[in-house]
């Protein structure tokens, strides 16, 4: 996703495995864009995502949760308008906002502040003195102040995977055999791509669940010893696969490695 992402925008900063911030400041209008983006890693990662548009990074999570809530935003939420986001502030709860916990939450409805509107509204002095520097922030936040700027440091990748489904069923033992290897050989591809070497490795197959054939799902995991030669992983791979193969079944669903990474230095390479 962040690959697909990172092709179309300035920037992308990763937040979480499935969530990052983008900066959609280009020529196009954010809100085409943003559609844009939805439909390219839905194709390409077979994905499905939502998108918030804001000022700052605050009021982009509160309008992605909006795109999520809302069926008919068909996935895009747009508060980069003031008006938008006041009406949206007096109908959500305070604690609906990133960055207010339980416990700051129970704070301001103490003092009758229950809505996001209400929160905004209160005094920047008071929100400080009651919440320190780390509230004032978000109040900022919320009033179109940015404070938290992208971060364009990456963090280091401690996993990666390598999906595909099958476009027919396959019963023979030598295509998977063969899909097992494309896989490795692929995961090889982006390990080197990333500096970074595998020192785990995962692999499964499954049959199709709503096929009318016999279910059955296998995995089998260990540790490798460090490598991102695409031989080596294909060796281990097709190891690990061989006691999961069961005869006369049709995989369907498909098979999926996973290597967990680490950089090559720390693995003792050159």
């Amino acid at each position: 996703m962040y690959e697909v992402l990172a092709a179309l925008v300035p920037r992308v900063e990763p937040y979480s495995i499935d969530e990052m911030f983008m900066d959609m400041d280009t020529p196009q209008d954010a809100a085409d864009l943003a559609r844009e983006l939805r439909h390219a890693v839905r194709r390409i990662a077979k994905i499905p995502t939502c998108v918030g548009l804001g000022p700052t990074k605050t009021i982009a999570k509160l309008a992605n949760a909006a795109a999520k809530a809302d069926p008919a935003l068909n996935g895009v939420c747009d508060l980069r308008d003031g008006r938008d986001r006041l009406r949206l502030y007096e109908l959500t709860s305070v604690d609906e906002v990133w960055g207010i916990g339980g416990r700051t939450a129970d704070k301001l409805k103490a003092l009758g502040i229950t809505t996001i509107a209400r929160f905004v509204a209160m005094p920047p002095r008071e929100v400080r003195s009651l919440l320190t520097v780390v509230g004032a922030r978000v109040q900022a936040e919320l009033q179109g102040v940015s404070c938290l700027p992208l971060s364009l440091a990456v963090p280091a990748r401690k996993g990666l995977a390598v999906t595909r489904c099958f476009a027919r069923p396959v019963s023979r033992w030598v295509e998977m055999r063969e899909a097992c290897a494309h896989h490795a050989a692929r995961a090889g591809e982006k390990l080197r791509a990333g500096g970074l070497v595998a020192g785990r490795m995962a692999v499964f197959l499954h049959t199709d669940p709503h096929g009318g054939g016999p279910w059955y799902s296998g995995q089998r995991a260990g540790r490798i010893e460090p490598t991102d030669d695409a031989g080596a992983l294909i060796g281990e791979a097709v190891r690990m696969l061989a006691p999961l193969w069961r005869d006369g079944l049709r995989y369907m669903k498909g098979l999926t490695q996973r290597q967990c990474c680490q950089p090559q230095s720390s693995a003792g390479r050159p």
